[in-house]
């Protein structure tokens, strides 16, 4: 065991689009109760999350509801910070990646990975959506798997067989944004070269501990694949941080969200008045502790330690990984109500129920954990109530009527307190180990003969008997003493009925004060601490779970319908021949264009009508974010429309497009026998 340690824990960070379910609640849990443990052994420890804000799928959303990014993500981390602590995991900070201090911690990384020779640039064919104008990220891509022939399967890896490749390596691909054909266009890109760091990872991995042998094992297959450069950017339009000495690239997701586990610990820092440098700087004696899901293991296990040393920074201790959530032996179903979010849960049943039911199926490696609602209400309702709170409420209402609440001066069975006490080293390597399963059997194997014990001696009869009351006051006292023990020991997975213990004790639980029976002792009045799950609260969660999945479906379906409404703007006012006959279209050329950098939305174009070029600024950067792609394009130029000197130039006429507006615009273009010049009519 070790005590008196300082610890830096993290959860991988929940991403800002959607909301919490019980998928991602395993690792808080995991995460919560290991913190917890930690700090009831006397470890200090900085326990930090945060949300993940970054990217096109969040970008797309915001757009989706009408509201800016940042607007999205406000809503959206104090949604999930609600959820969380509604689980009862208690972080020290939940921040978000999209800060100042991430900016600054990103761009800092980089710096010092380019200075140490692992940045460099490339041209690379992307794939393009011809539809929506914008270059995709791997996941807005999907097609047939290249390996295993899996049908819509993401543009970085397969969901079936696990292989990675690149989105142009996909079969049949797809736009998951406009459901277009991807087409191949070029872009410059920025590439962190993870071959350099090859030798020092694969030793990293394998020799250092740092990650279950199981999770070692596999990340050699992708080390017997070969390594390959890393592309860390992305083009506009992209919501988050530009890289440096860029004026349109922005750093990939994955380049900047781990980097919000040390944005929220600075955050902290500066809270606290503690030096974020001491945990962070290389050689520092603090343990990094990350937990994490299976599904991210290339990025967190590969990625994030190559920039960290990169970027000559500290290293992780240990990187945990679990498995999934499977709900009754299958993956979470909407249409069958299994896919359950964090809300939901909490409507019907008490956090501690899933704390408890999760906690007594892990253990230390990363193997998937069913939630089999059968089972979960049966060990809840066996465990908990049983055998755990039953424990006091028996023999505390003795001890209040018949002794006004005072425990007695020396134990009956002093053996089983001893035993209580004894099991405490094996409770403590269950939870250091994360075997919080083993944890979990060792406790209960000690209710199991608490519980006989009392059975045995019966106090219910002892208090029929003449001249017992001594037996009785002692045999009492034991039950309480053997539930102090048990909640003790189960403090970290039940933080609330601790608490509601502590009360009725009248004392603080403590790991280490059990070699110490509690004797003429005070404790309060008994108050019912948990209670039964019924089967109608697990019935109504799942039949509120597909309501959900309605609501969420004609909300979408809605959103639809009024996006399809809006787009359609109302007919401008009856106009006749001789109006429409003033305005003067002419076939143009684009011969130039630039991004007008001061400004949003405007391009800088320049357009060749036959017999001269006039200088036109256009609201058209959003939709056409690569400039330099609209040279050569015919458009339909207003041709008479009067000169207006605008901050940045004159504008000498209107291009005409189509759409509602921001990305969705569309130019106007004519056939290719149309010359420059030509008007229109």
């Amino acid at each position: 065991m070790t005590k008196n340690k300082t610890l830096f824990v993290t959860n991988a960070l929940p991403y800002a689009n959607g909301p919490i379910h019980l998928g991602h609640m395993l690792e808080h849990i995991q995460s919560d109760i290991f913190v917890r443990f930690n700090r009831a052994i006397g470890n200090k420890v900085f326990y930090v999350c945060g949300d993940d804000c970054h990217g096109t799928p969040v970008m797309i959303k915001a757009g989706q509801m009408g509201i800016t990014p940042e607007q999205m993500i406000e809503i959206t981390s104090k949604d999930h910070a609600e959820d969380l602590k509604g689980f009862l995991v208690n972080y020290d900070n939940y921040y978000r990646t999209h800060s100042k201090e991430n900016h600054e911690i990103s761009s800092y990384m980089y710096e010092k990975a380019k200075d140490n020779g692992y940045i460099k640039t490339e041209t690379i064919s992307q794939l393009y959506d011809p539809e929506k104008n914008m270059f995709l990220p791997d996941r807005f891509v999907k097609g047939t798997c290249p390996k295993c022939g899996a049908k819509d399967q993401y543009g970085d890896n397969c969901e079936v067989c696990g292989a990675t490749y690149s989105p142009t390596e996909l079969k049949d691909a797809y736009s998951v944004v406009s459901g277009a054909k991807p087409v191949l266009k070029e872009s410059l890109h920025y590439f962190f070269d993870l071959p350099k760091a090859k030798d020092f990872l694969h030793d990293y991995i394998k020799n250092s501990g740092v990650i279950q042998t199981e999770m070692a094992n596999k990340l050699e297959e992708w080390f017997s694949q070969g390594l390959k450069p890393w592309d860390i950017s992305r083009d506009a339009p992209y919501f988050g941080f530009k890289i440096p000495g860029t004026d349109d690239k922005y750093f990939y997701v994955w380049m900047d969200a781990p980097m919000g586990y040390l944005a929220s610990l600075k955050n902290l820092c500066e809270k606290t008045g503690d030096n974020y440098e001491d945990f962070v700087k290389e050689g520092s004696e603090i343990e990094m502790d990350h937990f994490i899901g299976k599904d991210i293991l290339y990025f967190r296990s590969l990625f994030w330690p190559a920039t960290l040393k990169a970027a000559q920074m500290r290293l992780p201790s240990h990187i945990y990984v679990h498995g999934y959530v499977t709900v009754n032996g299958a993956k979470m179903s909407k249409s069958k109500g299994t896919f359950i979010k964090a809300k939901t849960f909490l409507k019907f049943l008490k956090p501690e129920t899933l704390r408890y039911y999760f906690a007594s199926k892990m253990n230390s490696s990363a193997v998937d954990i069913d939630l089999s609602l059968d089972d979960f209400m049966a060990k809840v309702n066996s465990d908990i109530v049983g055998k755990v709170v039953n424990l006091a409420s028996r023999t505390a209402g003795f001890i209040a009527k018949r002794f006004d609440g005072k425990l007695s001066s020396a134990p009956y069975n002093a053996e089983i307190l001893k035993k209580a006490a004894a099991i405490r080293e094996d409770v403590i390597k269950g939870y250091q180990s994360r075997n919080y399963a083993e944890a979990i059997r060792t406790i209960m194997a000690l209710a199991d003969e608490a519980n006989r014990y009392i059975d045995a001696e019966a106090p219910w009869v002892i208090a029929k008997q003449e001249g017992q009351d001594d037996k009785l006051q002692k045999v009492c006292s034991d039950g309480i003493n053997l539930f102090r023990a048990l909640i003790t020991y189960l403090q970290p997975v039940l933080p609330e009925v601790a608490a509601h213990a502590e009360e009725f004790l009248n004392t603080k639980l403590d790991f280490f004060a059990l070699d110490n029976p509690l004797v003429d002792h005070q404790i309060n009045k008994f108050k019912p601490l948990f209670n039964r799950i019924e089967k109608t609260q697990i019935d109504a969660m799942i039949e509120t779970s597909k309501e959900d999945l309605k609501q969420a479906q004609a909300q979408a379906k809605k959103a639809d319908e009024k996006k399809a409404d809006d787009r359609i703007e109302p007919l401008a006012p009856e106009i006749t021949i001789d109006d429409f006959a003033k305005i003067d279209l002419r076939v143009g050329t684009i011969v130039e264009a630039e991004e007008v950098k001061e400004a949003r939305k405007l391009l800088k174009l320049k357009v060749d009508i036959g017999f001269e070029t006039r200088q036109v600024f256009a609201g058209l950067k959003q939709a056409y974010p690569d400039a330099k792609s609209l040279i050569g394009r015919k458009v339909v130029l207003v041709a008479n429309l009067k000169p207006r000197q605008m901050k940045f130039g004159l504008s000498e006429g209107m291009v005409t497009a189509a759409g509602p507006g921001a990305t969705e615009v569309f130019l106007l273009s004519v056939d290719s026998g149309a010359q420059n010049g030509d008007r229109i009519h």
